[in-house]
Parts: C-alpha cells; structure tokens; sequence
C-alpha cells in the first residue's frame, strides 16, 4: 500500500513510519524480550569476569577472546584484531533489509578499585611509569557483557531478522597507549563500516548516576569535542636571590593560567556554546633558589562546535605566546585534536525515540544536558547517522550526588538495569529495520 505523505511535516512522517513499524515487529520484540530476560544472570555473569579481569587499550586479549569465542557459539561471522584487539561479528537476518550496527568499548583504566565486590580488581600494571591498579572505572565491562547478551537475542531471532547486524567490540576508547593509533578512529580507518556498509549504529552508555530503570538522551552535539594541549614556556634561568638576572618561566606561566580562563568567560559565546578549558598540571624548577629555565603545563579543551573548537584553539596560541613574549620569554603551543563532538543525528534519534519509550515508559525517557565528557563513539557517527545514550546504573533511591561518579576508584555499578540495555539495543535494532521496511512501501 502508498501513502501519498505530500504536505505533511518531517516530525508526522516520522512518526508515522516509527508507529507502523514499532507496530509490524511487535511480535519479534516480545520473543526477544522473554529471551533477554532470561539471559540476566550469563550478562551478569560476563560482567562480572570482565571486571574482575580488566586489561587497558590495546591489550584486551582476554576480553576479546571471551567475546570471540560467544559470538561463534552463536553462528555469528566473528573477525579478530580489528583496530588492534577489537573483535567483529556479523548476523545475516533469513530477510533483506538495512545494515544496523552496535558498539560496545572494552578497556579499562589505570585506576586501583576501592570497592569491596566479591569480583573487586586486583590487576596491577605499569602505566607511565607509575604502578597502578586495572578497573573497569567507566563501565565498559557493563557495555561488553549487555552487548553479548544482545548479540545471543538477535541471533535467537535469525531467521525473522529483516536486516544485518554488524557488532563492534571496540578497544581503547579511553586512548591508545603513547605512540599507538586505536579506539574507534582505527576501526573506522580499517574499514568497520564497511563491507557490508552501515546504514545507522546505535551505542549505549551506562551511568553511575542515573537511576536504574532510566535512559537519558540528547538530539543533536550530546558529548564534547576533546582536545588537549601542551605548553612550554622557555625562561632565562638565575639564581633566585637575583630574579632581574633572568627570565621568570613560573610566573609568567602563572600568568598565562590566569590568562585561559578568559577564553570562556570573555571569548565564548555562552549563550550558544559551553565550553571548557582546563590546566592539568604545571611542572616548573628543582630547587628553592633556583630560577628555572622551563614551565611546562597541559591540559584539555571542551568544545560543541567546530566553531567554538577554532575560538578556543586560536585564543589559546595568542595568550600562551603574547603574555610570554611580554615577559621577554617564549611560549610554545601544541594542540592535539582528540574526539569529535558525539552527535546525534536528529532525525534518526526522533525517530528511534518511540522505540525507548516503548521498551522503558515514557516517564523514563529523559533529555539530558549536554555533557562535557567525551566519547570516541563519535567517529562513527562522522561517516553514518547514529544514536548514542545513557543507561541508568544506580540504584533505587540512591542519591545521584552521592553516587561515586566515573572514572574514580569508588565507581560501582547497579546491574539491575542490563536486560533494560539488552532490549533497548534489541529493539533499536528491529525497529530501525522495520522503519526502512515500510518506507520503502
């Protein structure tokens, strides 16, 4: 049957393409939610491995072994050393259909775990030069272990599945080690979207201080552009009894970190774009009496815009360089450009929109703001149009301020909210499948 939709707007098409589709696979989402239902102790149990065995980027050899070997017992295509460590699982549906694919990252980070768990890390490692503890301090091993339990959903659905799915286990989303390329900008570059070609890719985030039970998303620039920069500042060094001898790196670079707070409150403009410009550390001198000959500071950048991105970067190179010159010494500036801004695309996120809210209620569907936090999801979203949101992970009645926030060494995760993820991905999925499917009638 054609509808002649001549007239009507973008939002009403949408809407009803997503309610004739959510409609026609409403019979494969129900065989797939009592499957996902029942997989919640494995996925916990996955989870549970790959926290107690966490491996930094680019050496996730255990994590993708584990994962290789499932997605095969499942009949699904699997290529390894993807980008490194990631692995790669293809599902041809029995029909023909759209290309979906689904991400999940899987390394850990150089954090030493606090958190009294029966599975609690005890990896130790060398990371710059510094012993450290291993964590999955971000929730990563939450992504693979969700991600797995999907991948067994849809391939119980083979036959029926009107499409393919492309699973992507990512490496080193936090950052390749020093000298390394990796993380999602290395699987793009080899070709992950390719072959066959990805029509849309869908990721989820899980979230130490969103409620269980919630999922929270934003249309559009959703997670920050990342930079990070790197500036020396080169003095004349001399005794420090005698300070007019020389040349002083320390204060002038003081004077440079007053000055990079200007480019937010004084350059951005606020009411369009948040921004963020941060000094991580500064390293200057040896001695009590010496004036030393060098400053050396970093620190990273937050952007929404490319735009905002180009603001930021030349205001940085004419403070660093101008206040030093004025002190009669001499700064030098490197800007590294890390992660693109993760972008949802429109479109697509209003038309998946009724998909979450069918799976978990519409009270728990929620915008959220944006986040100045980064996420390398966003270089797929650079070649094809994708959806990127967060999956509560705290407890019940928790307090969100008291919830230990990522990256920390008392970051926990609530695991009752993974068969929510396994059907948001699921459904995502069969939806998105369906949607092109009747479009095209």
């Amino acid at each position: 049957m054609r509808v002649n939709l001549a007239g009507v707007s973008t939002i009403v098409v949408s809407s009803l393409v997503a309610g004739a589709a959510i409609a026609q696979s409403s019979s494969l989402n129900a065989r797939m939610d009592k499957t996902a239902e029942g997989l919640e102790k494995k996925v916990v149990g996955w989870r549970r491995d790959f926290h107690q065995h966490p491996e930094l980027g680019n050496r996730e050899f255990q994590t993708a072994g584990k994962i290789a070997a499932h997605l095969q017992s499942l009949g699904i295509e699997v290529k390894t050393g993807v980008g490194k460590t990631g692995v790669v699982g293809l599902l041809k549906g029995g029909k023909p259909g759209p290309v979906v694919a689904l991400r999940a990252d899987m390394d850990g980070l150089p954090v030493t775990e606090r958190v009294d768990v029966p599975f609690k890390s005890e990896a130790r490692t060398e990371y710059n030069g510094q012993q450290t503890g291993v964590m999955h301090a971000c929730g990563h091993d939450s992504h693979v272990a969700i991600l797995m339990g999907v991948a067994e959903v849809l391939a119980s659905v083979k036959n029926d599945l009107p499409g393919t799915v492309k699973f992507i286990f990512q490496p080193a989303e936090e950052g390749a080690p020093a000298g390394e390329e990796g993380g999602a900008e290395l699987m793009v570059k080899e070709g992950v979207l390719q072959n066959p070609t990805v029509d849309a890719i869908f990721g989820l985030h899980i979230n130490s201080q969103t409620e269980v039970g919630t999922i929270k998303y934003r249309p559009g620039a959703t997670m920050a552009a990342v930079d990070q920069y790197a500036i020396k500042v080169h003095g004349k060094q001399t005794h420090g009894a005698a300070p007019w001898s020389g040349v002083d790196p320390i204060v002038t670079a003081s004077q440079i970190v007053m000055g990079l707070q200007t480019i937010v409150s004084r350059n951005v403009t606020l009411t369009d774009n948040a921004a963020v410009v941060t000094v991580g550390a500064l390293h200057s001198g040896i001695r009590q009496n010496i004036i030393p000959e060098e400053a050396n500071m970093i620190g990273t950048i937050r952007t929404f815009s490319p735009d905002a991105q180009k603001l930021v970067h030349r205001r940085i190179n004419e403070i660093a360089t101008n206040i030093a010159e004025s002190a009669g010494a001499k700064a030098d500036v490197r800007i590294d450009i890390m992660y693109p801004v993760t972008y949802n695309d429109p479109a697509l996120t209003d038309r998946m929109l009724p998909t979450l809210e069918a799976v978990a209620g519409k009270k728990n569907v929620q915008i959220t703001p944006a986040q100045t936090g980064a996420e390398d999801f966003s270089f797929y979203q650079q070649k094809v149009p994708g959806f990127f949101f967060f999956l509560g992970g705290m407890a019940k009645g928790e307090k969100a301020s008291e919830a230990a926030p990522h990256h920390t060494p008392d970051f926990k995760i609530d695991e009752g909210g993974f068969v929510l993820g396994m059907k948001a991905l699921s459904h995502l999925t069969v939806d998105y499948m369906t949607q092109r499917a009747v479009a095209k009638k």
